[in-house]
């Protein structure tokens, strides 16, 4: 099923500001909020557990200044093309509300959020590992058809002995000042009196557990450095400078946290004797004097081998061919451009005695003198040249 458009989805138009896309997400967030679903049936708490997750993957990357302008250029291609999207199955309702705490007024903000099956504590706190970044060298062959790259990656992974828990042997215990919750309520004297204000227990550092043994091979963090081989399916169509992400690919997050996100710059290969210009192709055909006046046949190359095109008789410097369909697709995946022939006559720089002679003969023929209405053309062209 193709994903809805992430405007459509908040119900902005796309000139919203950061304002209105966060409010927008918060009304619905709060309109499908588990705890809102209790007396609904299984059914509905399906659709609206659905929709929290749609509306967090849209605001999670309309929030986010580089994704919305991938986004918006290139669709959901420009996020997702190298195999996974925010909401894929790797995405639960803990790492939502763990990304998204502010919007729900601290962590989990209607009190629990296990209405869903997500289970666990509202308030924990999640640590979020960093992004990696690596360069991908595509070729125009690669660029027309996608094709899937590995890349060995080292990078923390989550801890093995401990499962990520950090602990020795697994075991945790719930910190007794938070109750599991990750939040303490702290008091304190101001200018207005008595204030009160929630924030992480410091005891647990917002984790709501205890480690008493930490993990010999971690150290209590819950990841060590590794390797891990990461298969990614570049999209046919991508351009040079894009950047595609892949979510969860990146460093693991300390003690069961969210990993980050793989991201994978695109560098396109420059091609022998094409130019690319977006989706269209650029070749600059060079003719004989020959074959410019007497017509023939000349070979183009194209992205998996060569066309032949016919060359009219009286062909003229700066006409342009189109051999349609032959450039490189959209990344979307509608239609591919052309390949655009830009034809030039070469005019010898050194003749032969004989040779000047032949030439010499045809100086005063009509037929080797431009018309007006050549004229005229080449100067409409000159002239649209610099519009």
């Amino acid at each position: 099923m193709a994903k809805r458009d992430y405007y459509e989805v908040l119900g902005v138009d796309r000139n919203a500001s950061a304002n209105d896309i966060k409010k927008a997400y918060r009304k619905l967030a709060i309109q499908y909020h588990p705890d809102r679903q209790h007396e609904k049936s299984e059914a509905e708490k399906k659709e609206a557990e659905e929709k929290f997750k749609e509306a967090a993957e849209a605001y999670s990357v309309l929030s986010d200044a580089d994704k919305k302008a991938r986004y918006d250029q290139f669709g959901h291609e420009g996020l997702g093309g190298a195999g996974n999207g925010f909401g894929g199955a790797g995405m639960d309702m803990n790492d939502i509300f763990s990304m998204f705490g502010d919007i729900f007024g601290g962590r989990g903000g209607f009190g629990g959020f296990g209405g869903f099956g997500g289970g666990g504590s509202a308030g924990a706190r999640k640590f979020r590992g960093s992004d990696q970044r690596v360069k991908v060298k595509l070729n125009l062959q690669e660029i027309s058809t996608g094709v899937t790259k590995k890349f060995k990656l080292k990078k923390y992974v989550t801890c093995t002995h401990c499962g990520g828990s950090g602990a020795e042997g697994g075991a945790t215990e719930t910190c007794p000042d938070c109750k599991g919750t990750g939040r303490v309520i702290r008091t304190q004297q101001s200018f207005f009196g008595m204030m009160r204000t929630e924030v992480d227990c410091p005891r647990c550092s917002g984790q709501g557990k205890i480690i008493k043994d930490k993990c010999k091979h971690c150290g209590g963090d819950g990841v060590v450095l590794g390797e891990e081989v990461v298969e990614v399916q570049i999209p046919a169509g991508v351009m040079d400078g894009m950047q595609l992400s892949m979510r969860g690919k990146g460093n693991a997050g300390k003690m069961n946290g969210v990993s980050g996100d793989l991201l994978i710059l695109v560098e396109e290969e420059k091609h022998p004797t094409l130019v690319r210009d977006e989706n269209d192709l650029i070749y600059s055909l060079l003719l004989d004097i020959p074959t410019a006046a007497l017509g023939g046949f000349a070979e183009i190359p194209t992205i998996d081998g060569k066309a032949k095109v016919t060359i009219d008789p009286g062909t003229q410097p700066g006409k342009v061919l189109r051999l349609r369909g032959k450039g490189l697709p959209t990344l979307n995946g509608y239609g591919k451009g052309d390949i655009v022939v830009n034809i030039s006559v070469y005019i010898p720089e050194t003749l032969s005695k004989d040779e000047k002679k032949e030439i010499e003969n045809f100086r005063n023929s009509d037929n080797f003198r431009p018309s007006e209405s050549i004229k005229e053309k080449i100067f409409r062209r000159f002239k649209n040249f610099f519009d």
